[in-house]
């Protein structure tokens, strides 16, 4: 892409102010549809940050091999579960995309060749999600996809190629859990704020890290134990997390939210940078 053309697309995307990045523990897609405490939190996050200009999502629900971004102008709305009530798939999140916004993260990463997608859309990871924070499905979404392929640093090191977004009004959104580990989900308690002495003990520690900015820790999630074996027995749902905290900023402030364990072995703790 010729300098000049960058530009343009740097102009387009409007605001210098620094966007804040989150996490966000999305837990059941249920949480589209219905009214609870997590869903609270999430509007509550969104009164407390800038409007952006454009959102990118990466969410634990689109694991490709390599790394793929959404470049559509108007992505479709993903229903990919099931078991759910009609109602659930019945929601249309009719955000545009943004072209734009997808050859720039592109042109910003160098780790690795970075496909455009159009076929993909909004899953669940990001829809169930933004359609609280942003009701009116007013504001460009693009999805970047998770390379199964690759290694928790490579994962972290590709987030930090996109930093400057930030700076252009770029809201960044990991989506996914801290602790998700449904095989040993205790489903008589689904609706409970209950977790497991294994859960609590992870989210514990991986809220410490968080907190402590002790990031090499969190990479290196596979050298912690038991605990943290248990919580995330397959990463697609923790390496989120990851591209979140690798946008932080040296001395940026950090805060927690939905910082609840449910069902034995999910966690909907949420990270707040800036």
């Amino acid at each position: 892409m010729k300098l000049n053309e960058l530009n343009k697309l740097t102009q387009s995307l409007g605001k210098t102010t620094t966007m804040p990045v989150l996490f966000i523990g999305h837990g059941s897609p249920m949480n589209a549809i219905e009214e609870n405490e997590f869903v609270a939190g999430f509007r509550n996050v969104a009164k407390e940050i800038p409007k952006p200009s454009a959102i990118l999502c990466v969410s634990a629900h689109w694991e490709t091999r390599g790394t793929f971004v959404t470049a559509m102008k108007n992505p479709p709305t993903i229903h990919d579960f099931g078991g759910f009530p009609k109602d659930l798939f019945e929601v249309q999140y009719p955000a545009p995309g943004s072209p734009e916004l997808a050859k720039e993260t592109k042109s910003l990463i160098t780790k690795t060749q970075v496909g455009l997608d159009e076929k993909w859309g909004l899953d669940h990871g990001a829809w169930s999600v933004i359609k609280h924070l942003y009701p009116h499905a007013d504001i460009p979404v693009i999805q970047m996809s998770i390379d199964y392929s690759q290694t928790p640093q490579h994962h972290y090191e590709l987030a930090q190629e996109i930093k400057s977004l930030r700076e252009k009004g770029v809201l960044i959104i990991g989506s996914g859990n801290m602790v998700h580990n449904l095989g040993m989900v205790a489903w008589k308690r689904l609706n409970e704020n209950f977790g497991f002495d294994w859960a609590i003990e992870a989210n514990e520690k991986m809220k410490k890290c968080i907190l402590d900015g002790n990031h090499k820790d969190l990479i290196n999630f596979r050298s912690q134990g038991k605990a943290f074996d248990l919580a995330i027995p397959t990463p697609e749902h923790y390496l989120p997390l990851l591209y979140s905290l690798a946008l932080k900023g040296e001395k940026e402030p950090v805060s927690l939210f939905n910082d609840k364990m449910v069902a034995g072995s999910l966690t909907m703790t949420s990270v707040k940078i800036g």
